[in-house]
């Protein structure tokens, strides 16, 4: 049997499938669906400090190849989800990662601290794709500074995983990447959506209430590949592949990119156990394969240009 545990960080996983936050709410509404102990981990719907409503709707639209989102992270906040949600989440056998978003620095911080003084909760993944209200709504993801204050500050008050979300919606991810561990994390989520449109031709209005919102699904999948060979070619920590996986050879691509472990986001809407299905794929990927540590995937791109094809080409 091949051995499919990764680490990330602090954490031990028993596979490298996770489910991508706000794809899998908080677990529980999918508890008579899904074998959740058959996955390496679940990240969390986004936690606020304070209950969030979201945007108004539309908020999400179907395009080809992919899914539009502009939900706002609508959320419970997080003291209702310990007092609702977290309960449930303890009793799992598999790792729980608690997904933060804020408005402010203060407020990553407080958002971690209340969640650090409980029981239940193996890592944090921090989603800095967040609008700074004291920046005037700049995000917090698309500047290098940013990204490694808020590092820094939730670094100190934990000793568990604590993993940055990037957005892609930037030029160099590279230097983002670079950003987030030199200022502590143990690893990185690449990536979170693109930003994206559509447009009602007959009512000449956007279909979504937001007009632009973040763009996930297969139609991603080649960029986000792209950006998870980029940032693991630039950093010594885990990097966590996000983008269209929708199938375990989509999942091994990403982890042959370099990808550590992989998160099943839009496919969950499609089919709920395909995070369980890909973790399968894996598995018999690794069988069929002869491949006794699915460390031996990780980063095994043969990348080499082979000049004597190139030179038939042209």
């Amino acid at each position: 049997m091949p051995n499919t545990e990764v680490t990330i960080g602090s954490l031990k996983l028993k596979n490298p499938v996770l489910t991508a936050s706000g794809t899998f709410g908080y677990g529980d509404e999918v508890k008579e669906l899904v074998d959740v102990s058959k996955l390496g981990g679940i990240i969390t719907k986004s936690l606020s400090l304070k209950p969030r409503d979201g945007n108004a709707p539309n908020r999400i639209v179907e395009t080809s190849a992919g899914m539009l989102n502009s939900i706002g992270l609508a959320n419970i906040g997080v003291h209702a989800f310990i007092e609702q949600k977290l309960p449930y989440l303890c009793d799992l056998n598999t790792t729980i990662i608690a997904n933060i978003a804020a408005s402010t620095l203060d407020e990553y911080c407080e958002v971690l601290s209340l969640l650090e003084n409980e029981e239940g909760i193996d890592g944090y993944e921090i989603n800095v794709s967040c609008p700074n209200v004291k920046e005037g709504g700049l995000n917090f993801g698309t500047n290098c500074d940013m990204i490694a204050e808020i590092t820094r500050r939730l670094r100190p008050l934990t000793t568990k995983a604590l993993i940055i979300k990037l957005t892609p919606n930037i030029t160099h991810i590279t230097d983002f990447a670079r950003s987030a561990e030199l200022a502590g994390a143990d690893a990185i989520s690449c990536v979170n959506t693109f930003v994206g449109m559509a447009i009602d031709i007959r009512t000449k209005r956007p279909k979504l209430s937001t007009v632009t919102g973040g763009l996930s699904g297969p139609a991603i999948k080649p960029l986000a590949l792209a950006k998870v060979y980029e940032a693991s070619q630039a950093v010594n920590i885990p990097v966590i592949g996000i983008g269209g996986i929708m199938t375990w050879e989509d999942a091994i691509e990403f982890l042959l990119a370099g990808a550590s472990a992989i998160q099943v986001g839009t496919a969950n809407f499609i089919d709920p156990t395909a995070s369980v299905k890909i973790a399968d794929g894996i598995k018999s990927y690794c069988e069929q394969s002869n491949i006794s540590n699915i460390t031996e995937l990780i980063g095994a791109l043969d990348a080499k240009r082979d000049n004597s094809i190139l030179s038939s080409w042209l």
